[in-house]
């Protein structure tokens, strides 16, 4: 049951991504071929009134609205290339933009749902504590972690995660002064080859009111954010390695765990899932949206359009890639499974 809803969420998020190019592909008057959900053989097809072919597919991994034109040339009126360029960028950009949305608006309402919210002032440390050793006190206001503010424990979580149980350098309020403590150090632990630090404190909590529930919305998509571009950096750099790379069998593993866990950790890896689909789509990629996005933006500037053939060998070449490391991810994802038990 948890894998049927996992793999069901996952369609969803795609769903929602291609319905946000079809809606304005549809307003400003496309030719649509087909809107599908999932890639390889049909498992489901049906055609509209409007002409759409609507059609299931059997892997879960993608999705896609065909406009006549996008993928070669086309004489058709309504085809996709012949609209102007800031009409075909809101297109594609749509799709990722409505997947951030949604995310947002997960996060609202699981925030909406909270009754108490985590400060950033610590209550108390624990048994094997070793920040008050090097520095902080109980009552201490924590602003900022190595320079980047902190205002919810959310945000105090995720700086110390990810330092890496390194020194840092902490600012506080102390008394109604404010105080930089250097060399602080916390409690790290591993997660496959990666150390992350860890806070050794409770915080103080607040209540649930309007402020509040905003800041802590606020922040809690704003760190989400932050995550998938510190993943990325952690890929370029090293840092993380290929293991910590999940595909759709990973990622519908972390969602059956988290459904078995509690429906806010469920959802809120739903919004954080989304909120990765989007930004992901969105960087300079052959075959991503953000590929596309990045040649448009280049022809709205130059006002000149590469020829379809180089244009289509270059996304053709960016699927090729994507699908082969979908392959690899599913394959390593699979056997991790597989040996975990």
């Amino acid at each position: 049951m948890y894998i049927l809803i996992a793999i069901l969420v996952f369609g969803f998020m795609i769903f929602i991504h291609e319905l946000g190019h079809f809606i304005f592909a549809k307003k400003f008057k496309v030719a649509i071929n087909e809107f599908s959900i999932g890639m390889g053989p049909k498992i489901f097809s049906k055609k509209g009134k409007d002409g759409v072919i609507y059609s299931l597919r059997v892997l879960p991994i993608g999705g896609f609205v065909a406009m006549e034109g996008e993928d070669d040339e086309s004489n058709h009126p309504d085809a996709f290339t012949k609209k102007a360029p800031w009409k075909r960028f809101i297109i594609v950009i749509a799709g990722a933009t409505m997947n951030i949305l949604v995310s947002i608006l997960i996060f609202f309402i699981i925030t909406l749902c909270t009754p108490r919210f985590g400060t950033t002032i610590i209550y108390d440390f624990g048994k094997d504590a070793i920040s008050d050793d090097t520095g902080l006190m109980k009552n201490d206001e924590i602003i900022e972690i190595n320079g980047t503010n902190v205002y919810t424990a959310g945000d105090l979580s995720y700086e110390i995660n990810m330092n890496g149980g390194a020194p840092v350098t902490v600012t506080v309020i102390r008394n109604g002064e404010e105080i930089t403590i250097s060399n602080v150090i916390f409690p790290s632990y591993e997660l496959q080859g990666t150390t992350f630090g860890a806070p050794d404190f409770t915080v103080y909590g607040e209540g649930r009111s309007f402020s509040s529930v905003m800041k802590n919305t606020f922040h809690t998509c704003k760190y989400s954010v932050k995550s998938v571009w510190d993943s990325i950096g952690g890929l370029i750099t090293g840092k993380y390695g290929l293991e910590q790379v999940s595909g759709p069998v990973g990622i519908t593993d972390a969602m059956t765990t988290a459904a078995k866990t509690s429906a806010e950790s469920f959802f809120y890896l739903v919004a954080l899932i989304g909120m990765n689909l989007g930004i992901m789509n969105l960087l300079p990629i052959p075959a991503l949206d953000g590929g596309t996005l990045l040649l448009t933006f280049i022809e709205m500037i130059t006002k000149k359009k590469l020829p379809p053939r180089i244009e289509n060998g270059i996304r053709a070449v960016g699927f090729a890639l994507l699908m082969l490391l979908a392959i690899v991810l599913i394959f390593k994802d699979t056997i991790f499974l597989i040996n975990r038990g």
